[in-house]
């Protein structure tokens, strides 16, 4: 083997190791699937939003809101959260929710309106729970406090 081939085949080899190692290569994606990968997840936050905003426990905090943008950021938020391959480009949860003075009663409506959501949508409730793990701690960032 000549030179040339050796420092071929060693770059090759770094470069597969390098991709074996990095974060992305082991990323499961598998719940970011069983959603529905991004249409899985627009169907649900149409479906979510539709509820939202004739629940009377929740309507009043989305009165003028912007809800096209906000369904955007949420489909980035979820994606991001079942390790799918999107970007938040979104506010913090505590910046964004600053000044609404939510309570625990209407953050426990909008998880109700979000599990009839994904029931429609037929997500596996073992997957639901999943996804409602990694919300339940944004509830510090979303209540009032005052």
């Amino acid at each position: 083997m000549n030179i040339r081939a050796c420092i071929r085949r060693a770059a090759c080899a770094s470069i597969a190791l390098s991709a074996l190692l990095s974060p992305a290569a082991w990323a499961d994606d598998s719940l970011y699937k069983t959603f529905g990968e991004q249409p899985g997840l627009v169907r649900i936050i149409d479906d979510f939003y539709d509820l939202l905003l004739v629940d009377p426990r929740t309507k009043p905090y989305f009165e003028g809101a912007p809800i096209k943008r906000i369904k955007q950021k949420l489909a980035e938020q979820l994606c991001v959260l079942l390790d799918g391959p999107c970007v938040y480009t979104g506010r913090t949860m505590k910046r964004a929710h600053e000044g609404q003075n939510i309570d625990r009663a209407a953050f426990d409506a909008l998880v109700e309106d979000l599990q009839t959501a994904m029931d429609k949508n037929g997500v596996p409730f073992r997957a639901q729970n999943k996804l409602l793990a990694k919300l339940a701690p944004m509830y510090r960032d979303v209540q009032d406090r005052e």
